[in-house]
């Protein structure tokens, strides 16, 4: 990095999940101040920075809850940074996709990716200092022909892509800028999991995506913005 991040405060949602635990890694890394929304009532098991002394984890958090969000939001002081890594996948072939699944899919990837960019906005035009939102599309949003037997979760990412160009020109004149990255497969313990037959070599690493989304949520980042950003590996 060219510029630091030491003593910013950064929000991180999904920060405990293995992408954002890979992103919270490197902000500390950096200096960063990282609070991360945790949906549940504790910590999952494996999470290693509960206790950091620049980690702010705050349970029982629901992203979908436009209040809830809004008062996480207001808790935190001195905004430079949102991330939106929280979000969800099913696949189905369509015929087989029941509106609930739907539903689902645009709730946890969209409205909480809307809900948190919105009071991510609201904490950076009423502090004018400016700031960074970056968040998490996938390929199958960009290039919708890779979404064959995922439909719900390709259209749930293409509308995250949408309302990332979008809100990025919206702010363009206001200094903060709005980018997402869009990965194809990542190389979660998960994954490979239910992937015993891939080669994950062939996959995008974590710590390549979160050095992208940090380097977007820094303040060496002094151009970019409406950027999707494909990090697709070697697939």
């Amino acid at each position: 990095m060219t510029a630091t991040l030491a003593g910013r405060h950064v929000v991180v949602t999904g920060g405990t999940g293995a992408l954002g635990t890979a992103v919270v890694s490197r902000l500390l890394d950096e200096g960063a101040i990282c609070h991360v929304p945790n949906s549940h009532a504790a910590a999952p098991p494996g999470f290693g920075f509960e206790g950091h002394e620049r980690v702010r984890l705050v349970h029982n958090i629901y992203l979908a809850d436009p209040a809830v969000v809004d008062e996480f939001y207001r808790d935190v002081p001195d905004l430079w940074a949102s991330i939106h890594i929280a979000g969800g996948f099913a696949a189905a072939p369509l015929d087989k996709t029941e509106s609930a699944s739907f539903a689902e899919m645009m709730e946890t990837n969209v409205r909480t990716a809307f809900l948190c960019c919105r009071a991510a906005l609201r904490a950076m035009l009423a502090a004018e200092t400016g700031g960074r939102i970056v968040n998490v599309s996938a390929r199958p949003g960009l290039d919708p022909r890779r979404g064959a037997g995922m439909v719900a979760y390709a259209a749930s990412k293409a509308a995250v892509a949408a309302m990332t160009v979008a809100l990025a020109e919206e702010v363009k004149a206001k200094d903060i800028l709005v980018n997402a990255i869009a990965p194809s497969t990542l190389d979660t313990p998960a994954n490979r999991a239910a992937m015993p037959d891939a080669n994950p070599a062939r996959w995008v690493a974590l710590d390549a995506a979160a050095e992208t989304v940090v380097y977007l949520a820094s303040p060496a980042n002094r151009a970019m913005s409406g950027a999707l950003v494909p990090l697709y590996g070697q697939a």
